[in-house]
Order: structure tokens, then C-alpha cells, then sequence
């Protein structure tokens, strides 16, 4: 434990340090306004990626509908602050909640089914919130919600990240997390062994839906602008993409998948008829010569670095 709580404060300390030079290089103009744009979207997307591991990857559960998640924190958090002129923070809390709230009821019902029918509900949640909020005339329907202030900042937006990384890499530690593990590693097991896997399922499934709601209030008040047509199923897909590409599993392949697939849709932009071509064929390479992601299920560890000890990079199952 010391150990990891050593590599936990050079994580940190590299994060301060990489912050530093962002802010800086933002600050004297060196990073122009394209890039800055680029570098908020892998925040927002290592967000809704690492939130979604804690649920397909940590947890076995499938989810296709992460996007209508971040809907709600986007428009939640849009009503607090433009329609009842709340402050920013107190919106980024509401809707954050307020997605946790919405994927606990959702997924009481809905993460007792398995396999293929799980996929099908999660998928359908997602378009169903999607087509509500296009039929709500008080969010502005299908033109959106428009007038938002752009609240949100790079280090706001960072930190924020860091803060979410930091909790889910505690929670997969925990208890709880052990559990969701066993749950992920053989479910009929874990009953077996006296877990409560629904209870377990649901709490996977509230928090990384929560987290995507963040997300959503970030996302919403940097682009001035809360539109259904952000959060479609492309949307879910690109999340799941970046998962699957860096390794179910692994919160360090689901960072490094953001990233990734984030710089490769903005070198493509100035090539927009074959841009989702281009995009395409890459991750079809990608997978077929590496089909369990980039990290597979391992994370970044002391060993990697040559530090010694017992590889904590391994998951319960050795992987």
C-alpha cells in the first residue's frame, strides 16, 4: 500500500507539472484556439471513458446509452444556471446528481437482464432520453438550449478529471470495488459467495452515470450550448470505442484511448469525406492486431518504470 501511495504522488505530481505547462502554453498563445478546443475534448472524453470502464469494464455490464447520461447533465446543468440563475458550481452538482439519480432507477430494473437484452435496454434508455428532450419545448426542443456562458475552463475542466480518476482508481481498491470485480470475473460466483450483485451492478452503474452527467455540464458550458444532436448513439459508440480500444478493464487504456482517438478525429478534420473512413479502417487495424486493447486489462504500475516490487498492475484475475 505504501508503494502505491508513492506512485499515487508521482501521478500526481507529473499531473501538476503537465498542468502547469498546458496553463502556460494556453496562457502565452503557443496553443491556439483549434488546439485548446481539442485538448478540453480529451478531457471531457477521458471522463465519459474512464466513467464507462467503471461499468463495461470493471463491473461486465454493457451500457450503449453513456451519452443520454451526459444529456442530462448538460441541460440539467444548463437549467441551473441560465434558467434559475444559479451559480456554475451549484449546476455542475445538480446535474451531476442528477444523472447518478436518473441511472439508479434506470438501472434497477434494467441490469437484472444479461448479455445481448442489457445491450438492447441500454441503448434504448439512451435514445428515449434523447427523444424527450427533443419534445420538451422549455429546453428549447429541437433547437436546443441556447445562451449558456461558458463557465468552464482548462483547469477547471482538468482537475475535475484528476479528482474522477482519482475516485473511480479508489473505488475499483475498495470493497465495493473487489466486488464489482468478482461480479465482472464470474457473477453466478459471486453470488454463490454471498455478494449482492445487484446491489453492486446498480452502484457501478449510478456512479459512472453520474460521472458522465459531469461531463455533460462540462461539455455543455464550454460550447455555449446544450443539443440533442450532441448526444446521439454515435455519441455512446465513440465512448464504447475508446474503451474497447484501450482495454476493457484498464482505466490507463481507457485515458490513453481518449486521447488517441480524440488527436486522430482532429487531424482528420480537414478531410471530411474520408475522415470516418480513415477513422474506421485505423481501429480495425488496431484491433485485429491487438484485439484486447491496447493495455488489455493492466494499468500503469512501478514495475512498468523499472521501480521494483510486486506488479500492481494486474487485476484480480492476473490478467
Amino acid at each position: 500500500m505504501n508503494k502505491l501511495r508513492k506512485f499515487d504522488m508521482i501521478l500526481l505530481a507529473v499531473c501538476a507539472v503537465l498542468f502547469a505547462v498546458v496553463q502556460g502554453l494556453l496562457y502565452t498563445g503557443i496553443i491556439g484556439a483549434f488546439w485548446e478546443l481539442n485538448i478540453i475534448l480529451i478531457c471531457i472524453n477521458i471522463i465519459l471513458a474512464v466513467s464507462l470502464n467503471l461499468i463495461n469494464g470493471y463491473t461486465g455490464q454493457i451500457s450503449i446509452g453513456h451519452a443520454g447520461f451526459m444529456a442530462v447533465g448538460a441541460y440539467t446543468s444548463a437549467i441551473m444556471t441560465v434558467k434559475l440563475g444559479l451559480l456554475y458550481e451549484v449546476g455542475l452538482l445538480v446535474g451531476t446528481v442528477a444523472a447518478g439519480i436518473l441511472g439508479f432507477m434506470i438501472g434497477l430494473p434494467t441490469l437484472r437482464l444479461n448479455g445481448d437484452y442489457l445491450d438492447i435496454a441500454t441503448l434504448g434508455l439512451g435514445e428515449i432520453i434523447r427523444i424527450s428532450i427533443l419534445n420538451i419545448d422549455y429546453v428549447g426542443g429541437a433547437s436546443g438550449l441556447m445562451g449558456i456562458s461558458r463557465m468552464t475552463n482548462f483547469a477547471y475542466i482538468f482537475w475535475i478529471m484528476i479528482f474522477i480518476i482519482f475516485f473511480i482508481k479508489n473505488f475499483k481498491n475498495s470493497a465495493a470495488g473487489r466486488c464489482c470485480l468478482a461480479i465482472r470475473e464470474n457473477e453466478i460466483a459471486a453470488d454463490t459467495m454471498g455478494i449482492n450483485t445487484t446491489k453492486y451492478k446498480v452502484l457501478a452503474f449510478s456512479l459512472g452515470d453520474s460521472f458522465a452527467g459531469t461531463a455533460g455540464a462540462l461539455f455543455s458550458h464550454y460550447f455555449f450550448l446544450a443539443h440533442p444532436a450532441s448526444f446521439t448513439f454515435m455519441r455512446s459508440f465513440d465512448i464504447l470505442t475508446m474503451v474497447v480500444l484501450g482495454g476493457l478493464g484498464s482505466m490507463t487504456g481507457s485515458i490513453t484511448g481518449a486521447i488517441l482517438l480524440t488527436f486522430i478525429s482532429a487531424y482528420l478534420s480537414d478531410y471530411s469525406e474520408w475522415r470516418m473512413i480513415i477513422y474506421s479502417v485505423t481501429l480495425i487495424v488496431l484491433l485485429l492486431r491487438r484485439p484486447q486493447g491496447l493495455f488489455g486489462s493492466r494499468e500503469l504500475s512501478m514495475q512498468m518504470f523499472g521501480l521494483g516490487g510486486k506488479d500492481h498492475g494486474r487485476t484480480v484475475a492476473g490478467k
